[in-house]
């Protein structure tokens, strides 16, 4: 595997509008955009004690007994929120099944918000165990923490863009917002070409932020067609752009391919916390000013960011069954 690095991001001085290095860092981002649409951030405002507790909540949440985790199952939860099992997700339908079980959750909207009554995806209730009392409360905390820096980063894409730095805000109302706490046992001895914690995969949404444990494992495809270690590097967070930014900017930024394989722990399982950011589930996902040259059609139909995931949805499992499971609600007239 080639030995290079992910381009660093320092948001020092640059992590509220208007800062002195904003338009620096807004074209690294717009670099790292064009290349693999993955970079290190750091100087990011998010306390390492936050992080930290948040590593011991995942390892705590996914000890738990089986019995408890097969209670809280996502397959209870219409809106795929709880405890995933080992196996239960195959990203790349090439090889085995993931090695990894996961914990799901997001924002808490009351039960009367517009887009929970509709019943959109991504919009409802938590499921949560007995067992960890103060689990809700440490995961909202650290779920805001993340908003508002992905929302800074979405001004800093805007600037990269050459648009003015409030660009995005409007499509952040009701944003949807997922948070993963996901384990990976260790890789196994001898295992073939088709195994992977994660397999080859992009992410479908707009951002996502990562916290990995000292162990690494993430992989990232280039542009060239070579994967990369994205080696931990302390302090850092680890960001990269879904398939919702092409769309966006017409192509102009990538999202690229990444996979995990849990082989460098020592036998120890590894911890990853993502954090995936969407806009507002009506948000308008069409080529932004300057990404389409006159004359020239763009190369993605116009929808809503929740129309996107969607047909990210479908296109990934069973289309019949998802129809059947999860069919479109009516819009709900808000604004958000």
């Amino acid at each position: 595997m080639p030995d290079a690095q992910l381009p660093l991001l320092d948001l020092h001085d640059a992590l509220t509008p208007g800062s002195p290095r904003s338009a620096e860092v807004a074209r690294q981002f717009r670099a790292a955009a064009q290349d693999s649409g993955f970079f290190y951030v750091r100087g990011h405002g998010v306390p390492q004690a936050l992080i930290d507790a948040q590593f011991a909540l995942a390892e705590q949440l996914l000890t738990l007994p089986a019995a408890v985790r097969e209670a809280l199952s996502i397959r209870h939860s219409p809106a795929s929120r709880g405890f995933e099992a080992l196996g239960a997700q195959t990203l790349d339908a090439s090889a085995h099944p993931d090695l990894k079980e996961s914990f799901y959750c997001g924002l808490a909207y009351p039960d009367d918000h517009p887009y929970v009554r509709a019943g959109y995806q991504t919009y409802g209730h938590n499921q949560w165990p007995a067992e960890l009392p103060e689990a809700p409360a440490r995961c909202e905390a650290y779920q805001q923490a993340m908003l508002t820096l992905a929302q800074r980063l979405m001004q800093l894409m805007a600037l990269s863009l050459d648009l003015p730095e409030h660009y995005f805000d409007a499509a952040n109302g009701s944003p949807m917002v997922t948070l993963r706490m996901v384990r990976y046992p260790p890789h196994p001895p001898g295992a073939d070409e088709h195994t992977f914690g994660a397999g080859a995969h992009t992410d479908w949404g707009a951002l996502t932020l990562l916290a990995q444990d000292h162990h690494g494992g993430l992989e990232v495809c280039t542009p060239r067609g070579d994967w990369i270690e994205a080696t931990p590097l302390p302090g850092t967070l680890v960001v990269n752009l879904g398939d919702m930014v092409p769309r966006w900017t017409n192509g102009r930024y990538h999202s690229n391919p990444h996979r995990v394989r849990n082989r460098h722990s020592g036998g120890a399982a590894r911890y990853s916390i993502p954090f995936f950011y969407e806009p507002d589930y009506l948000a308008p996902i069409t080529p932004v000013p300057g990404t389409v040259a006159p004359g020239e059609t763009p190369r993605f139909e116009p929808c809503t960011a929740g129309e996107h995931l969607r047909q990210m949805y479908l296109k990934t499992y069973a289309p019949k069954a998802a129809v059947a499971a999860h069919p479109v609600a009516e819009r709900p007239t808000v604004t958000p």
